[in-house]
């Protein structure tokens, strides 16, 4: 397990020397490496710098390699932090709102905090676990911003954020087992963040993607953020449009906005199959995906959209489709040995059959390639094949046509 002490001894000349040392070192050599170090410094400094070490190269994905290795983390700071472009996509929402100052409540490792800052604003990291606080400090020096971000190693429940224009909340989400689902066991609980940020003018409150949509006040806005099409998070906004409802897709930004659209038609199956983002799913806008293709669902279940024509929208991904057959691996393997596929990308919706006992019963081999939906079509399991889009096949489209159908399904 990762372990970081304090980190004074980091911030020395000694401590910064290791750090720049074993900025590419390599894990599995760390045994060692650290019997080396041990010879010329204290034990206990070496493995601060180790732990630091391995947190910063976990960092990299989420901060870029010119921020995390100039960075401070902990282990949950790591595990926990908002990444770096959706940060920074929050904070030009708070600055479009003209936002100037940000009480950052449970800060972190101060990912959402060196956004804020970077963006002009004035900020105030509170967090209370002393170590995390001192990751906050020593990034905002590090990194030159110190002038702009203010830390607080305090109960972010006794916080006076009277002074600020705007309440940051990312309330802890972890407890000792594992993820806490309950929004009321968040560290503090969602209902005091929401009476936070009814008491300043404007604020966002970072929730976990999977809230039940009916806990989101009447009052908010709701949006729901990924990142190169995985979900990361739902934010309840105030002091914004209230009850809107969006899904964000990051890098972009491209922002589908609800209508409040019944749902999509059920209609047979035609050229093309649209996969929507996660965060479009989450938000429950299916619908006005649907309309933006001109498409509609397979099933009224499955949140798999249909056209005969080509739209090309961010929100969602095209696949040609081929084949529709009932559901049968051994038609499938038939299939798949006939066409020579040896790369089978195997996606599920209304499935209970797993992609890796797919992949293990069918023995894909050859040099073609296709992807499988397992899925229901107007209530029947069923198979689609088909290939991703080419962006070339998105700015020329061929002659319409019909997926092959085999039997009834």
């Amino acid at each position: 397990m990762d372990r970081v002490n304090d980190l004074s001894a980091l911030l020395t000349d000694e401590g910064q020397a290791l750090l720049t040392r074993l900025r590419d070192h390599d894990p599995s050599q760390e045994l060692a490496l650290a019997t080396r170090l041990r010879r010329d410094h204290p034990a206990d400094l070496v493995s601060a710098a180790l732990g630091q070490a391995r947190l910063r190269q976990r960092a990299v994905a989420k901060f870029g390699a010119e921020d995390a290795y100039r960075m401070y983390f902990t282990p949950n700071g790591v595990e926990q932090a908002t990444r770096r472009p959706v940060a920074e996509y929050r904070a030009a929402r708070f600055t479009a709102l003209g936002v100037r100052s940000v009480a950052d409540l449970c800060s972190g490792v101060g990912g959402d905090a060196i956004a804020l800052a970077r963006a002009g604003i004035r900020v105030l990291a509170v967090d209370r676990d002393p170590l995390t606080a001192s990751a906050v400090r020593a990034n905002a020096e590090a990194l030159g911003l110190a002038d702009l971000i203010e830390v607080r190693c305090a109960d972010v429940t006794e916080t006076d954020t009277s002074a600020y224009d705007a309440v940051f909340v990312d309330p802890a989400r972890r407890g000792g087992r594992g993820r806490v689902f309950d929004p009321e066991a968040y560290s503090p609980p969602l209902s005091w963040a929401i009476d936070a940020a009814r008491a300043r003018p404007h604020a966002a409150l970072k929730i976990a993607p999977g809230v039940p949509h009916e806990l989101v006040p009447d009052d908010f806005a709701a949006e729901w953020i990924s990142y190169g099409g995985e979900v990361k998070e739902a934010v309840l906004w105030s002091g914004t449009a209230p009850r809107a409802v969006t899904a964000t897709l990051l890098p972009g930004p491209y922002t589908l906005t609800g209508r409040g659209l019944p749902n999509p038609p059920v209609r047979p199956v035609g050229r093309y199959l649209h996969e929507p983002d996660g965060a479009v799913i989450r938000a429950h806008l299916v619908a006005e995906a649907a309309e933006e293709l001109e498409g509609g669902l397979i099933d009224e279940t499955i949140a798999y959209i249909t056209s005969d024509a080509l739209r090309p929208v961010p929100y969602a991904t095209a696949y040609e489709i081929t084949d529709r057959l009932p559901f049968g691996l051994k038609r499938l393997k038939a299939l798949v040995r006939e066409r020579g596929i040896g790369s089978l990308t195997v996606k599920k919706r209304g499935s209970a059959v797993e992609p890796e006992e797919v992949r293990r019963r069918v023995k894909p081999q050859g040099p073609n390639a296709a992807t499988v939906f397992l899925t229901r079509i107007a209530g029947a399991p069923s198979m689609l094949i088909g290939r991703p889009v080419s962006a070339s096949a998105e700015t020329s489209e061929e002659s319409a046509g019909t997926p092959k159908s085999e039997g009834t399904s």
